[in-house]
């Protein structure tokens, strides 16, 4: 067994500061990417002389020999390995002898870390922007099949406004394109290789770092050693990005939530996306968007927990960075699985009540808008026509009737100008076609939207 340390030391590691200091528990998901980088490094070793072409041939044969064995199970970590670097490591000098030494030669665990959690990092970005794309798409199959449909629009969780229920969904659409474009920004901060910063001031080795970033397919290397092997940025800036994905998804969770309670009830649950109550027959749960809600926290707490971890470090690398695998993993695993949750659950677990919807929408003073700017249309100043309806509605809630059911000598009492036209401008539909402005729920607006994010999302281009 190679030793992990130089003959400086000569004893070993306490058995539980052994385990205590080890990161093979949880960094050996790095090992496709720590056998990537390696092969790649043998490559410009051998391309730069340091080693012969015959030597680099054998290391990468070596190399790829562990990646077979770990995926057929026939070669497994230990706690004695410490991480995955030094797992690759020991085997591949089992294999080869002392041709496997030669692999870390102009190179530090300090930057074939970086390098590895850069490259299974940018892969999962590419995998995260894939399950948006087809959340999108789920969104809006059912914003295509309910442009007609109204919803109640809330400010203060107070009824403002009807809207077309497909402009309701098209705004996640924008929510998540905006997730996108930021995992596509964090992702160019990401693909910058540290590979040959070496433990923290570059090497007298003659390597060729623009070599092992093309042949990893990043796009530039960093040009301070010291910055390569302490950056964390891109792993904060993910977890921030990610943040704002779950706040999206925890929104979109919430609504749902609401809508499917009876105090709502304008979606019904499936049985493909509900759970029961053990002691309550009768209860439908909305576990899927309530889970949602709460993974929300646990990638809140990565991203603190990142900004902790390096506020106050010194240059160059220290030993705290080991806990950020962890973060960066479970944020991945956590937002993966949310997405495809919601996803599933906009394709198969909601179904929307739309008598139940109709009557929200023709029940309530969200047209009270619609009187003013009728009221403008009159030459009536705005915030005339506005303290005007304010005291129509006042007076029509001690009635306990709706606009609607003010008769025409009634609404001529209020001003003569309003005419018997008044009535079709007072019916949700109307209220909403009339919502013509750029970005508004008039029918006409968003069905141009539903065209756009159509052909953005689902053309064969795309």
């Amino acid at each position: 067994m190679v030793k992990t340390w130089s003959d400086r030391f000569e004893e070993g590691l306490n058995p539980f500061i052994e385990s205590f200091n080890a990161s093979i528990k949880f960094d050996f998901l790095l090992l496709e990417e720590d056998l990537d980088g390696s092969i790649a490094h043998a490559r410009m070793l051998g391309k730069s002389g340091i080693i012969s072409p015959d030597e680099a041939d054998k290391l990468e044969q070596g190399l790829e020999k562990i990646r077979i064995e770990v995926a057929n199970g026939l070669y497994k970590p230990e706690i004695s390995d410490e991480d995955v670097h030094m797992f690759v490591e020991r085997r591949l000098i089992s294999i080869l002898g002392p041709l496997g030494k030669k692999l870390h030669t102009g190179r530090s665990r300090n930057d074939q870390v970086g390098t590895d959690v850069r490259l299974w990092l940018r892969r999962r970005i590419d995998h995260l922007d894939i399950a948006l794309k087809k959340l999108q798409v789920a969104l809006l199959a059912k914003a295509e099949t309910n442009l007609f449909t109204l919803i109640p629009g809330y400010t203060h969780l107070q009824r403002a406004q009807p809207l077309s229920l497909a402009h309701h969904l098209l705004a996640y659409i924008e929510m998540l394109e905006r997730d996108r474009n930021r995992l596509y920004d964090v992702r160019k901060r990401v693909n910058i290789s540290p590979l040959g910063a070496a433990a923290l001031a570059g090497t007298s080795i003659p390597i060729d770092r623009h070599f092992t970033a093309n042949q990893l397919d990043f796009s530039s290397i960093y040009f301070n050693s010291l910055d390569a092997v302490s950056d964390r940025d891109f792993a904060v800036e993910f977890t921030a990005a990610s943040s704002l994905i779950m706040v999206h998804l925890s929104r979109l969770a919430d609504e749902i939530i609401l809508w499917a309670s009876e105090e709502f009830a304008f979606v019904s649950l499936t049985d493909r996306c509900a759970t029961g109550s053990s002691l309550m027959p009768q209860k439908k749960n909305p576990d899927v968007p309530e889970l949602v809600r709460g993974k929300t926290g646990r990638v809140f707490g990565n991203l603190q927990a990142l900004l902790t971890m390096i506020k106050g470090l010194p240059l160059a690398y220290n030993k705290d960075f080991q806990e950020d695998k962890e973060a960066i993993f479970d944020t991945v695993s956590t937002v993966t699985d949310c997405i495809n949750a919601m996803k599933i659950l906009i394709e198969e677990g909601l179904e929307f009540n739309e008598d139940n919807l109709t009557l929200a929408v023709n029940s309530d003073f969200s047209n009270a808008t619609d009187v003013a700017d009728y009221l403008v249309s009159k030459n009536i100043p705005f915030r005339e026509a506005y303290q005007t309806v304010g005291k129509v509605v006042k007076m029509c809630i001690k009635k306990q009737i709706l606009l609607r059911d003010l008769t025409i000598i009634e609404w001529k009492e209020i001003n003569s100008l309003i005419e018997e036209d008044i009535f079709d401008r007072l019916l949700p539909e109307k209220v909403v076609a009339s919502r013509v402005s750029e970005g508004g729920t008039g029918f006409d607006r968003v069905s141009e939207q539903l065209e756009k994010w159509k052909s953005q999302l689902i053309s064969p281009n795309q």
